[in-house]
């Protein structure tokens, strides 16, 4: 792989397309019908299309984009989409070092740049009819073409929901030439996702890598290290069960959690 350095001379614009796609699962038990559907009717409400605007618009401030449209809905009975049409800011970026693997910024500290792209964000809030379990997904798209890569939103985004598992898939497509007609098919440094995440990020998850280096294709899931109840219990505090009640639940949510990470059934 041979990279494209800042300083060499393109042949027009940089085309190549960054794409940067991952899910979010946030899972919850519910005791009885009524939490579960106040579990659907809260997460609804919190993640509704006009916080994923919010939350979306931020991510085109960490990239430095500027919205040139944007659609949204809120659907029924539950779940929400965004899709925002972004292009270039006028200015370039501020931070020197937006092309090297490096973790992205928080909300706090907004530099990098990008060209004509799209963000998109969907949730999928379900329940499980039987058992209790309650899980929320959500689905993000960031789809660059430009300088820099979307995984400078990568901390900003895991951050703003509450993420039990993240599974993240970033691919470069396309060339771009230099002016002596050399192709480039990638123009940063990259090995893993993982170097985009914080080390505070890192320490909290577990994580497994699969890379397709020759392609620049490049996965990564995230699994929630800790574990405390207290904190997977909606509409009831643990005061409500029994030890060996805690015990049946803790199974459960530790067995969704796992069969999202691995993506299969376990018995």
């Amino acid at each position: 792989m041979k990279d494209l350095n800042p300083k060499i001379r393109l042949h027009g614009f940089n085309n190549l397309t960054k794409s940067l796609s991952f899910n979010i699962f946030d899972i919850s038990y519910a005791k009885t019908e009524q939490h579960r559907k106040e579990y659907i009717e809260y997460i609804d409400e919190l993640y509704n299309a006009e916080r994923l605007t919010e939350i979306l618009t931020n991510v085109t401030k960490i990239i430095g984009a500027n919205i040139l449209n944007v659609a949204r809905q809120d659907y029924d009975p539950q779940g929400a989409s965004v899709t925002m049409l972004i292009a270039e800011h006028e200015s370039p970026p501020s931070d020197p070092d937006f092309d090297e693997e490096a973790p992205g910024p928080l909300p706090d500290t907004i530099v990098a740049h990008l060209d004509k792209s799209h963000v998109t964000v969907h949730t999928y809030p379900e329940s499980h009819p039987d058992n209790g379990i309650s899980t929320f997904r959500v689905d993000v798209d960031v789809s660059t073409c430009g300088v820099i890569s979307p995984l400078r939103a990568l901390n900003y985004l895991i951050h703003s929901f509450d993420s039990d598992i993240v599974t993240i898939d970033y691919r470069v497509r396309g060339m771009t030439r230099d002016v002596d007609g050399t192709k480039h098919y990638i123009d940063h440094d990259i090995n893993s996702i993982q170097n985009f995440l914080t080390e505070e990020t890192r320490n909290a998850y577990q994580m497994i890598d699969v890379n397709v280096y020759q392609e620049n294709i490049f996965h990564s899931k995230l699994l929630l290290k800790d574990f405390d109840i207290d904190n997977y219990l909606f509409g009831a505090g643990r005061e409500e069960f029994s030890d060996a009640e805690l015990e049946d639940i803790e199974h459960r949510l530790k067995k969704e959690m796992l069969e999202i990470f691995y993506s299969r059934n376990l018995d």
